[in-house]
């Protein structure tokens, strides 16, 4: 069985020969990995199920000083402490207008260059097409979190259009990536915090759940299945996720979702990608530990189809070696014991 067919199984609620896994890492955590594998690309090396392209590795950053970059938006990046993704700290709308602004180009070439060189030497596993900050991430990124939760109070008329104008860009680009033979393409907007929506569920209804619709729908009109990404607590949108489309919901935290119950709730209607801790087992656990939880884990949620197995964030720099090494050593040896 190849490593496509396990996640097309998994997604269709079908048992196969395993649990289909990725695992993920940052730039440094994955650098450390593929050194003690000897290896350039840890990937095939552990034996990970997707081939994930993303956007953002194409996208034109500058350096303004050490550590600072600027997107093709304009907004002005830290990444001084977390060099993977960094923190917007130089917004681009002060003022509820989007007059006189430039859009960069959705479907300029460089955006593509890496969709075109993924599939040169193709293999066996199922293709991601991930697009980041498809929605609300973008409009806060570039207007700021409190003048976006605002916006939702204060200027609907202009947040409603500054949306429509975002979901109008991402679809551009979502269908410049979808020139590429991708199997799913996998949206990028968190809405939770470990304590709820950050907007609560009215707005949430009012200004995101008709694009979120859109955006599913260009996608499985493009043949596509469809990944959602939202960090935090917002098991309450499951049922509008799926009805409007969804497939596969990621990260699946178990610190801010009860992951058993969940799995089985929806068991047939929303498979899900991630579970396993990276806020507590993998960066403080012992290996024993990370070998007795994923095991765990894989015979609870796995069962039956559902479920791709993964860490419920890319890992980070805090996971010990030792602990990565347990986890995929649970994860490359299923069916061997």
């Amino acid at each position: 069985m190849t490593r496509r067919e396990r996640v097309l199984r998994a997604i269709n609620f079908q048992e196969s020969d395993i649990v289909p896994y990725h695992v993920g890492l940052n730039a440094a955590p994955g650098k450390m990995l593929a050194n003690h594998l000897g290896v350039t690309d840890y990937h095939n090396a552990i034996g990970n199920h997707f081939m994930i392209v993303s956007v953002r590795r194409d996208a034109i950053w500058t350096e303004e000083r050490p550590g600072f970059w600027r997107d093709e938006f304009g907004v002005l990046w830290d990444k001084t402490v977390d060099e993977d993704i960094g923190n917007p700290c130089e917004y681009v709308l002060p003022e509820p207008t989007l007059k006189d602004f430039v859009w960069p180009d959705p479907r300029a070439k460089h955006r593509f260059v890496s969709s075109a060189k993924a599939f040169e030497k193709p293999d066996d596993r199922f293709s991601v097409a991930s697009v980041s900050f498809s929605l609300f991430e973008r409009a806060w990124m570039m207007r700021g979190m409190e003048n976006i939760l605002l916006d939702m109070v204060a200027n609907p008329e202009f947040l409603h259009k500054f949306l429509d104008t975002i979901c109008d860009w991402t679809l551009e680009l979502m269908n410049g990536m979808c020139e590429y033979p991708f199997d799913a393409v996998y949206y990028g907007d968190d809405w939770g915090s470990q304590r709820g929506l950050i907007m609560g569920p009215r707005l949430w209804r009012e200004f995101l759940l008709p694009r979120v619709k859109r955006l599913y729908t260009a996608a499985h009109d493009k043949g596509r299945i469809v990944f959602h990404h939202s960090c935090g607590d917002v098991d309450e949108l499951f049922d509008e996720l799926a009805d409007a489309g969804l497939n596969v919901f990621n990260p699946f935290q178990p610190e801010a979702l009860a992951t058993f119950e969940l799995a089985k709730q929806y068991k047939g209607r929303l498979a899900f990608w991630g579970g396993i801790s990276t806020q507590r087992l993998l960066p403080y656990g012992t290996p024993d530990q990370v070998r007795t939880e994923v095991r765990d884990i894989l015979k609870r949620i796995g069962a039956g189809g559902g479920y791709i197995a993964a860490p419920a964030h890319y890992i980070t720099k805090d996971v010990p070696l030792e602990n990565i090494l347990a986890l995929v050593d649970v994860l490359q040896g299923q069916g061997k014991r």
